[in-house]
């Protein structure tokens, strides 16, 4: 019989480490979404670590902004962000304050509240997709940049929490290049931070970065 997940929250001092640690150990961890019409558990099965002004991919690389502002802040707290003029993206800040580390929440099984994640997701054509990506995770759990802040290290009344669930065996751990990132930030051989677990159906599919075409 196979026990269920560990539902007690993550200590700070879990993301207060080098981010290559903390975001493999991130996958097989519950992220709990509490909202109005009740809550929504994911099962963290792919991330993604930047690692601030050692990564040209990260949004902190060139120092602190309105928008990177909690990248610099204390670990265990959310940094939300917009992208593309129509997505969110969530990540987990890492390291001690003013570090500025942090790991994109790229993918995961929602294992509790499916029905509401539903209503968010209309376009998924089942349930292993409807957080299979970043925006993707983002819309499912109604995370936009009201929440960027937020501690999600509480067991108090908090919208965003991570809790300790089940953490997944090294052996069952792959990494490779961080999918979509233009560079020196992009190369596997360089950077290889994308972290997922493997053969999880969740876990969403890698693409190279692609050029933004100009319009003319």
């Amino acid at each position: 019989m196979i026990a269920p997940p560990d539902r007690t929250p993550l200590p700070r001092d879990f993301f207060d480490r080098p981010v290559l640690e903390v975001a493999p150990d991130l996958l097989g961890r519950i992220l709990v979404r509490t909202t109005p019409d009740g809550p929504i558990a994911l099962r963290l099965t792919e991330v993604e670590a930047y690692d601030g002004p050692n990564d040209p991919g990260s949004h902190a690389y060139r120092g602190p902004t309105a928008r990177n502002a909690v990248m610099f802040g204390p670990p265990g707290h959310v940094y939300v962000y917009f992208t593309y003029g129509m997505w969110h993206c969530m990540n987990l800040v890492c390291g001690p304050e003013g570090r500025a580390s942090a790991v994109l929440l790229r993918a995961g099984e929602v294992v509790e509240g499916a029905e509401l994640a539903r209503k968010r997701r209309l376009s998924a054509r089942n349930d292993k997709e409807l957080a299979k990506g970043p925006a993707r995770l983002a819309t499912a759990l109604e995370v936009d940049r009201a929440l960027d802040g937020t501690d999600a290290c509480t067991s108090g009344e908090t919208p965003l929490r991570m809790l300790t669930g089940t953490p997944v065996p090294s052996d069952q751990v792959r990494s490779g290049p961080r999918t979509g990132v233009a560079g020196d930030g992009g190369s596997g051989d360089l950077h290889p931070w994308r972290f997922w677990v493997a053969d999880d159906p969740t876990v969403s599919p890698y693409r190279a970065h692609v050029p933004r075409r100009r319009r003319s």
